[in-house]
Parts: structure tokens; C-alpha cells; sequence
């Protein structure tokens, strides 16, 4: 009987939206980085696609809980939204930051870890319609593989910039306030890590 209950496809469609507004936070903070002006003012649109993308977790949520049959097991789509959430929350924690903390101008490492995170978002917005299909699973885990070599690149990115800020750098408020954002930029990329690691556990059980 349980066989001729439909499975709910919305599921995949969330998952889309989540990685397409995950995707614009990190052009978003690309951007804001790259021309460093009117800070308040992106900063502000950063915080409003964060907003949608809570509400695209508090969706997918609400529907599992009201979801009978699902496509996926249950606590790996609840896993996948909310790893997909939390890119967006750091990438909103480190614009709000460079707010409160009044910097000036952006460092080039942190330039860097913004690139990083719009080439992983973009991996993981392709790769999301592509999990309808189990089936091309090396597809799927060839890209999983480049979300983690882009994580690799964050680690070594992060590294540098720390080194560079104890080395170069003799005011301790500077260090400090550089050091959070690194921090949150480098957790959002392994946040995206985290994102791969999810979905390959999908697609090797489904294949």
C-alpha cells in the first residue's frame, strides 16, 4: 500500500531555491568586496537574502513535518536545507561585522575567500537539479569533489591571511576584527563542504 503513496517532489524544488539564494548571497558579498562602497547599503541586501533564505528553510521544514512519504530519508533533507542555511548565515555575520567594526577598505585574502565561495555556490546551485536524476551518480560526486577543493583553497586561503595579519600587522583591534571575519568566511566555505558531504551520503544511498 505504502508503494502507490505519492513522494513528495516539492522537496527538490527548496532544495533549487535554497542553492540559488545561497548562490547570490556569495555574489553579493563578491561584490561588495570588489567595490567597497555604499556598505550599509549592500550589507543590507546581503541581510535581506539571508531573510529569504530562512524562509525557504522554515518551508522545506514545515513541509517535512507535514510530509508523510518524502524521496529522500527524512533527516537527510532536513540536514541538506540547513547546511545550505548556515553558508548564508556566515556570509551575513561577515558583512554585518565589517559594518560594525567600521573597516575601511577589504584585504585582499578576504577578496580571495569570497571568490572561493561564489565558485563553490555555484557548483552546489548546479548541482542541486541534477540530484532528480540518482542515477549519474559519478556526475554528482565528480562535483562534490570540487566543493572540496574549493574548502582545500579556503584552509589554505584563511591560513595565509592569519599569518599575515600577526606578521605584518602591530595594532591588536586590527588583528582582531580581521581575524573574526576570516573566521566566518572560512566556516562559510566549510559550511559548503558540508553541503557536498551531504549530498554525496544521498547520492550513494539512492543510486
Amino acid at each position: 500500500m505504502f508503494g502507490l503513496l505519492p513522494k513528495e517532489p516539492i522537496f527538490f524544488d527548496l532544495f533549487e531555491q535554497a542553492a540559488a539564494n545561497v548562490h547570490e548571497g556569495a555574489k553579493a558579498l563578491a561584490a561588495l568586496l570588489d567595490d567597497y562602497r555604499d556598505v550599509a547599503e549592500k550589507a543590507k541586501k546581503i541581510k535581506d537574502i539571508e531573510h529569504a533564505g530562512d524562509k525557504i528553510t522554515h518551508t522545506t521544514i514545515e513541509k517535512l513535518n507535514q510530509t508523510f512519504i518524502t524521496p529522500l530519508d527524512r533527516e537527510d533533507i532536513h540536514e541538506l536545507i540547513c547546511r545550505l542555511d548556515d553558508i548564508l548565515d556566515l556570509i551575513d555575520t561577515a558583512t554585518s561585522r565589517m559594518v560594525l567594526y567600521k573597516i575601511d577598505k577589504p584585504t585582499d585574502d578576504a577578496k580571495a575567500l569570497a571568490r572561493v565561495l561564489v565558485n563553490a555556490t555555484q557548483i552546489i546551485q548546479g548541482l542541486l537539479p541534477q540530484m532528480k536524476n540518482m542515477r549519474q551518480t559519478e556526475a554528482l560526486i565528480q562535483q562534490c569533489i570540487q566543493i572540496h577543493t574549493q574548502e582545500n583553497e579556503g584552509d589554505r586561503i584563511e591560513q595565509h591571511a592569519i599569518a599575515s595579519l600577526f606578521e605584518n600587522s602591530h595594532d591588536p583591534t586590527f588583528i582582531i576584527k580581521w581575524k573574526d571575519i576570516y573566521e566566518d568566511l572560512e566556516s562559510a566555505t566549510d559550511r559548503c563542504e558540508d553541503v557536498a558531504n551531504v549530498i554525496e551520503g544521498i547520492v550513494l544511498k539512492n543510486a
